[in-house]
């Protein structure tokens, strides 16, 4: 997402300055003259505020160059391609002229009054003119009362004498005499800067008192009564006896800021020809209230002990880009006020506890790019000021060392796990180290203060051990990118590693190899607004993969071959870019979606492309057709309710098997219910009925309660007004008294129907054998179906057969057995009762009524 905004911003910039620089016109408040071929000044309108002439071929400038121009603030002349000459007060026209570049231009002549007549002149660009030091010494910069910038950099100035009317510019503010050949800058020929406090004043790269012997004593201080914001006097080739002469000569004087960069001071590595700086080399610096001191790309091997103790009054110490490899004790004695040290780019191997004492209030320590692989426990913890620590690019594998401090800084170096850290960090970056286990991760996102997390470039692969949710409100960026999360995603586990995390806003897991996202892995990420996902192997994206609340999405250089424009629609930003898209009708969602949205896409629509069918290979998608896929959409509908159809179908089936199974019993209640709502038929005219009793129920005494409760109450008129069936049975109809054969043989034939029911206590009743009997004895005399036998219990077929008494029936008849489920109860009864008063004449072999095998459904 960045990379698009920051391309798109720079092609903006360059097309700006292409078109500035290409065109040669003025339209009224800037001309714009740059690279015209011109050689003489072209008129321009009396309005002119800005004036651009350089990379032209002028070679004369005079009063007569000008028409009167009192609006023009800015006239650029600098960078001729010719000699160039400027006259006598030829810049007289331009009365309110601000800034006046002749820079990079050749000056064979320059007139000592050619600025004569600019009052108001605040900037006067003189660089790389090739002028010599009579620039200086012949009055030049007469009657330029309110300049503020002089630079005369890149020329050939031999020596520093300053004409009085230096004295003249009271505003001026900086002055640059960078990269001439000055030998030497002595008190007298600095004397009209005295008084005067400036802003800068740079004289390096000169040469400065390194190129010949210098007479301290005749030279004095050549910056005494001069307040200096910052003096640089940095790449000179200094020496520590050098800076030693120079900081004694110029000592007392106010210097805010000091640039000693490029020097040649220390021993280096290899080498003790030069000597490092001591305690001497700055103590004549004692009475000048130095804040800043740059003392990078030089040579120091080793930080002596009280090098800087003179210095208390110092903010920043800037050390980078030498070779120390020592910090000696109290080598930072005196330094209490110091805020900022820099020592990276170094040769530092190890820091030990005392390598930063004194420095009370340091609130930054840059030690990045050095070799540190180990450090003492205690060497930052007495830092109560600390606030940022960068120690990237070294090489620690341990890291128990960190103090409680807002921000540091630990990539490129090796360390493999964190988790034993105790950190009170806001910000913290562990990117380019050698971390694979998610729980480092967890570890991480506990540290209650944290906002910042960077974790890019490591081995995160393995989800070793339990973790549950992080528990805390964890950070608000989370950088995970360059990883191999797929590896320990694909295992099932560390899934709710972005649980509890109500702060998080932006989140980055691109080039982690993901081929999909677990399920639920962003669900909790309530504030989360900005997602990268690019770079990753990822084919499909679904509703639930995403927050509700997310607005900039970037899935640019991934494989989704489609993708439901549904997850679109609710976002401000989108990268598409190069995916794998098939173009075909199902991508028309999509296609529609591109050419209509308000949705801000990064990235060129050209990138935005198909990738199958190989006829569509590379072909934009809002270039796609998609005529004919109204006929695929039709065909696609009528699948659609087939299959619809077709499960509808299935389903009803496997329902209605459900309620045979489960609800059969309900079922027959509500049939027996309709059929009561029903009228009743014409009754059937007959014959009176010639049997006293429907059915004689035969059992054994012990099951009388049994019978009583299963088939009587629901059979026997004698019960309740609602049955139909006149039965009888041994307890109620028998006369007592009478031979109980008698009473056998009177219900056999006096009933239409006996009906056995067959239990263990009936197989052990003789009386219940003799009834069976003589009904076996009727059916056989009237060739009828008169007996009924209904097994009850757990009888089996083997039992059953085997019985001398009933084996031979059970062989050759059918009989009914009684059902173990009871919503089976109400059907059997209505079967029994049925068959009880149906009349059926039968073959002999079927013994006149052939029964249905009632087969209990458990």
């Amino acid at each position: 997402m960045g990379r698009q905004l920051g391309r798109t911003l720079g092609l903006l910039l360059v097309a700006g300055a292409v078109a500035a620089a290409s065109c040669c016109v003025a339209d009224g408040r800037r001309a714009l003259y740059r690279s015209c071929n011109l050689s003489q000044v072209p008129p321009v309108p009396s309005t002119t505020e800005i004036l651009l002439l350089s990379f032209n071929y002028i070679r004369a400038v005079t009063r007569a160059s000008f028409p009167l121009l009192e609006r023009l603030q800015l006239l650029e002349l600098g960078t001729q391609q010719t000699p160039f000459s400027v006259d006598r007060e030829a810049f007289r026209n331009l009365p309110n002229l601000r800034t006046l570049d002749l820079g990079n231009s050749r000056v064979d002549f320059l007139h000592p009054d050619a600025f004569q007549g600019l009052p108001h002149l605040q900037e006067l660009r003189l660089f790389a003119c090739g002028l010599s030091d009579v620039v200086l010494t012949d009055g030049y910069f007469r009657n330029l009362g309110a300049l503020l910038r002089l630079d005369l950099s890149k020329n050939q100035i031999g020596s520093l004498e300053l004409h009085a009317s230096f004295r003249e510019l009271g505003s001026l503010r900086s002055v640059d005499f960078s990269l001439n050949r000055i030998p030497a800058a002595c008190e007298q020929g600095l004397r009209p800067l005295q008084g005067k406090a400036l802003s800068l004043l740079n004289l390096a790269a000169n040469g400065l008192y390194s190129r010949a012997p210098v007479d301290w004593g005749r030279c004095g201080n050549p910056f005494r009564n001069v307040v200096l914001e910052t003096l640089d006097v940095s790449n000179n080739g200094w020496t520590a006896d050098v800076t030693g002469n120079v900081t004694r000569a110029i000592g007392g004087s106010q210097i805010s800021s000091l640039v000693l960069a490029h020097h040649i001071m220390g021993q280096g590595f290899g080498f003790r020809n030069i000597r490092d700086p001591d305690r001497s080399t700055f103590a004549g610096l004692a009475g000048s209230s130095v804040l800043r001191l740059d003392l990078s790309h030089g040579f120091v091997f080793s930080l002596n002990a009280r090098l800087f103790e003179v210095l208390g009054d110092l903010k920043l110490l800037d050390l980078a880009h030498n070779k120390i490899n020592r910090i000696a004790g109290e080598a930072f004695h005196g330094l209490g006020s110091v805020q900022v040290l820099n020592l990276s780019h170094n040769l530092l191997g190890e820091l030990y506890d005392s390598d930063f004492s004194g420095l009370a209030e340091v609130a930054y320590i840059d030690l990045q790019h050095n070799h540190i692989g180990i450090i003492q426990d205690q060497t930052f913890r007495f830092l109560g000021a600390l606030r940022t620590l960068d120690l990237r690019d070294n090489a620690l594998k341990t890291v128990s060392f960190v103090p409680s401090i807002d921000t540091i800084f630990l990539g490129n170096n090796k360390l493999e796990t964190v988790s034993h850290m105790d950190l009170t960090a806001s910000f913290l970056e562990l990117s380019d180290n050698r971390l694979e286990d998610l729980g480092d991760l967890y570890s991480l996102l506990r540290v209650p203060a944290l906002q910042v997390l960077i974790l890019n470039r490591n081995r995160l692969s393995a989800c070793r051990g339990g973790h549950g949710p992080t528990g805390s409100v964890g950070p608000e960026r989370l950088f995970l990118g360059s990883n191999m999360l797929q590896l320990a995603w694909e295992t099932g586990r560390c899934w709710d590693v972005f649980r509890g995390l109500p702060r998080l806003r932006v989140l980055h897991l691109n080039h982690n190899y993901l081929a999909a996202l677990p399920p639920g892995l962003l669900r909790d990420l309530t504030a989360l607004r900005g997602l990268d996902l690019s770079a990753n192997r990822l084919s499909t994206l679904s509703r639930g993969d995403l927050p509700a609340a997310l607005e900039v999405l970037d899935v640019s250089r991934n494989q989704l071959l489609s993708l439901d424009p549904g997850l679109l629609a609710p976002l401000r930003a989108v990268d598409l870019t190069h995916n794998k898209f098939i173009c075909g009708c199902e991508l028309r969602p999509l296609v529609r979606w591109l050419n209509r949205t308000n949705v801000t896409v990064f990235g060129s629509r050209a990138d935005v492309r198909c990738a199958y069918p190989s006829l569509l290979a590379g072909t934009p998608l809002s270039s796609v057709s998609m005529e004919g896929c109204d006929d695929e959409e039709a065909l696609r509908t009528l699948t659609f309710s087939l299959f619809i159809f077709s499960t509808v179908g299935v389903t009803l089936f496997l329902l209605a098997v459900l309620v045979a199974a489960k609800l059969r019993g309900l079922c027959f209640l509500c049939y027996k219910a309709a059929r009561r709502l029903l009228p009743a038929g014409p009754a059937e005219d007959g014959a009176p009925d010639a049997y006293q009793y429907d059915a004689y129920l035969c059992f054994s005494g012990r099951d009388f309660e049994w019978v009583q409760r299963a088939l009587l109450r629901h059979l026997d008129a004698q019960y309740s007004s609602r049955n139909r069936l006149n039965l009888c049975f041994e307890e109620r109809d028998f006369v007592p008294g009478r031979e109980h054969i008698a009473n056998i043989q009177d219900a056999v034939w006096s009933s239409r129907k006996v009906v056995c029911l067959v239990s263990r206590h009936f197989l052990r009743d003789g009386w219940c054998l003799e009834a069976f009997a003589a009904a076996r004895s009727r059916c056989a005399s009237h060739l009828d179906g008169a007996l009924v036998l209904v097994v009850v219990g757990s009888l089996s077929q083997y039992q059953l057969r085997r019985h001398p008494a009933i084996g031979g029936f059970v062989r050759q008849r059918r009989y009914l057995r009684w059902p173990e489920d009871l919503q089976d109860v109400g059907w059997f009864l209505d079967t029994l009762s049925r068959h009880i008063l149906q009349e059926q004449r039968g073959a002999r072999g079927d013994g006149g009524i052939p029964l249905r095998t009632v087969a209990a459904v458990a």
